[in-house]
């Protein structure tokens, strides 16, 4: 079975995260973004140059989730696909090119956080104020077979 890839961008969030809604009624998560560039010396050595920036883009639930979590300097890892586009403004037409992430999630090698695994529906349960009750775990009782080997 192949291996399915592709493409990712890493980098930080430049801009305040702004949360639109397309016509069709989606949600739209749009941030600029920006990655650090650096120049290898010939002594082995590193040059921070100047930052690059483009626009980042997600949608659906996963730019509601993005849009609640990340804050302008966040470090992320994103996967998704570039896209082209034009516009028109002032009767002239503009390209341009944004990141559309399909999954997004904070850099872990520059970012401190905690992991919550609790499921996402006893979440919602508690969201929706039912009780959640956790799974039980049984711990199997060795027996005397057991501990004889």
């Amino acid at each position: 079975m192949a291996i399915r890839t592709q493409e990712s961008l890493s980098g930080f969030i430049a801009s305040d995260p702004q949360l639109t809604y397309t016509e069709r009624g989606d949600a739209r998560f749009y941030a600029r973004y920006g990655q650090e560039n650096f120049q290898r010396e010939e002594d082995g050595t590193f040059t921070k140059l100047e930052p690059s920036f483009g626009n980042l883009v997600l949608y659906r639930a996963t730019a509601e989730r993005a849009f609640e979590r990340f804050t302008k300097g966040d470090q992320f890892v994103a996967e998704g696909y570039a896209h082209d586009y034009t516009y028109e403004r002032d009767g002239q037409p503009i390209a341009g090119e944004e990141f559309v992430a399909k999954k997004i999630g904070h850099d872990t090698a520059r970012t401190r956080y905690d992991v919550d695994r609790t499921p996402r529906q006893a979440l919602e349960r508690q969201a929706a104020g039912q009780a959640f009750e956790p799974p039980q775990h049984h711990q199997a009782t060795p027996t005397a077979d057991s501990l004889s080997m």
